[in-house]
């Protein structure tokens, strides 16, 4: 077997993540040697890889589902949005420039070049690679640009197989539309469908899919039923909804909650730092926007930011950040995590990322923060795992050291932590050693910490269920054969659209 595949979506967060890395772990199940690759990736969830630069986290997943190590070739072009018109490049792992949206184009002919020849280099060494998209591939407005849809299935001659959520309603049409306003040649490389995360009587859907593909000439693959437990590590924010419960909370083990405000800040990165403690019994984690949401907290957690300055003032004007103050004088605890850690501090010096200069912080830690314009990209493996991305460096601290053991990862003050470590809440005897102290600071006496909830090994355990979700409901077969023949013939689709 050889060959590659384009998994493209109707929307954002329709399921091409999980979909890649369920099948990486089925084709890594079966012997076949695959790999994932995402050619640009629009996404403030990261990861360190392997050869010392950072990849969209979602291809990190991707990876660890095929048995291999995060690689930056696996996802060699990432964009990190710092505002709504500005995103960091990183090239090959490694920070590049800082674009804006309306000169992107200019760069184009450069970064296609080190897409061709990183895919390239991934086919001759793998049995399969498997591609996913970004966004949607209808988003025609982006075509002439675009290097990680139709424009790199044209370039490299990939069949395409589109998934969509049909839990958002309008899949059907959803599915149509996207094949719709392509132009024939991009048409031509459409394969079939997906249709993720269905609830409810499959044979009630099969009427709609079979004049699908009478309308469109292209068959459905499979129907994958939506899973309860496929929550973590999702590509970007935009799951992390602000007023949402994150993940299916478990009944405590003790007599009460320990209810965790996650603050989502508008520019929030690694939003995936606050899953480990969405696993554990009788924690209760909840996105918060708005003061009031924090009246009834026992814990705060000022996750990550791609933009610390501006998300700062942003907790400001939201009177947020008053309210912040307020629990950590109520002697209740706060936890902040790389970017969410440097607003905990005295004074920022930021003419790197913002250009703003020297700027107050909250002043919960005694301690100032200097941005340098080399990023910090390090991997923990032992004693304790994590990973730190960012730019803002510790330049004084007046507080304790914050130990695990022999090991130094931040900053405390009383119940105020602060470090750059993500995925720090990973390690199993970190966290539940946290939450004990955490929840006798807040006064939930009745809370009990569970000893058996393995995070990494339920991470791990989420491919295994989609993999098995795929085996059961998706026309491997057939899909395969699409990695040995190619884009099959599928007839064209007229619609009123000029071109």
């Amino acid at each position: 077997m050889s060959g590659a595949l384009l998994v493209a979506g109707t929307t954002s967060d329709a399921g091409k993540s999980m979909l890649v890395a369920g099948l990486c772990r089925l084709l890594a199940r079966k012997g076949i040697r695959v790999a994932p690759f995402k050619a640009q990736n629009m996404s403030n969830n990261s990861a360190v890889t392997v050869d010392g630069g950072e990849i969209g986290r979602a291809q990190a997943v991707q990876a660890r589902a095929a048995g291999l190590a995060p690689h930056t070739r696996f996802n060699p072009i990432l964009l990190k949005p710092g505002s709504d018109r500005t995103s960091q490049l990183v090239v090959r792992g490694q920070v590049s420039d800082t674009v804006r949206a309306a000169d992107y184009f200019t760069h184009r002919k450069r970064l296609a070049a080190v897409v061709a020849d990183e895919l390239q280099r991934l086919r001759a060494e793998f049995d399969v690679v498997l591609c996913e998209g970004a966004g949607s591939p209808a988003e025609i407005n982006l075509r002439a640009t675009d290097l990680a849809n139709m424009g790199l299935a044209r370039a490299a001659n990939l069949p395409v197989v589109v998934v969509g959520d049909i839990d958002r309603g309008g899949l059907l049409a959803h599915l149509y539309g996207t094949v719709a306003v392509l132009d024939a040649d991009d048409q031509r490389l459409v394969a079939g469908f997906v249709v993720n995360k269905f609830r409810g009587d499959p044979s009630l859907l099969a009427p709609g899919l079979n004049q699908l593909q009478q309308l469109t000439g292209r068959p459905t693959y499979g129907v994958v039923p939506y899973a309860d437990g496929l929550w973590l590590d999702t590509e970007d924010s935009v799951s992390a909804l602000a007023r949402r419960v994150l993940g299916d909370p478990q009944t405590p083990h003790g007599s009460q909650w320990l209810r965790v405000a996650a603050i989502r800040l508008p520019r929030i990165s690694n939003s995936t730092d606050v899953e480990a403690l969405a696993c554990e019994p009788g924690v209760l984690v909840r996105w918060v926007a708005e003061p009031a949401e924090l009246a009834d907290a026992d814990v705060v957690v000022l996750p990550g930011s791609k933009a610390t300055v501006t998300d700062l003032d942003w907790l400001r004007r939201r009177g947020l950040a008053e309210r912040i103050r307020a629990h950590a004088d109520a002697g209740k605890p706060v936890l902040g995590v790389c970017g969410g850690f440097q607003m905990l501090c005295r004074r920022i010096d930021d003419s790197v990322e913002s250009g703003t200069g020297t700027t107050t912080g909250l002043g919960l830690l005694d301690a100032d923060i200097v941005f340098a314009p080399d990023k910090t990209l390090r991997h923990h493996e032992s004693p304790l795992h994590g990973y730190e991305i960012h730019h803002g460096q510790l330049s004084r601290c007046g507080d304790d050291d914050w130990r695990i053991g022999a090991t130094a990862v931040g900053v405390r003050r009383a119940t105020v932590f602060g470090t750059h470590w993500h995925g720090l809440m990973d390690n199993n005897d970190v966290r539940r050693e946290w939450l004990s102290e955490a929840a006798t600071a807040a006064g939930r006496t009745g809370f009990v910490v569970a000893d058996d909830v393995d995070v990494p090994a339920r991470r791990d355990g989420q491919l295994d269920v989609m993999a098995d979700l795929l085996a059961a409901h998706l026309d491997i077969d057939a899909v395969l054969d699409l990695l040995d023949s190619g884009p099959p013939p599928r007839p064209t689709i007229t619609t009123g659209l000029t071109r």
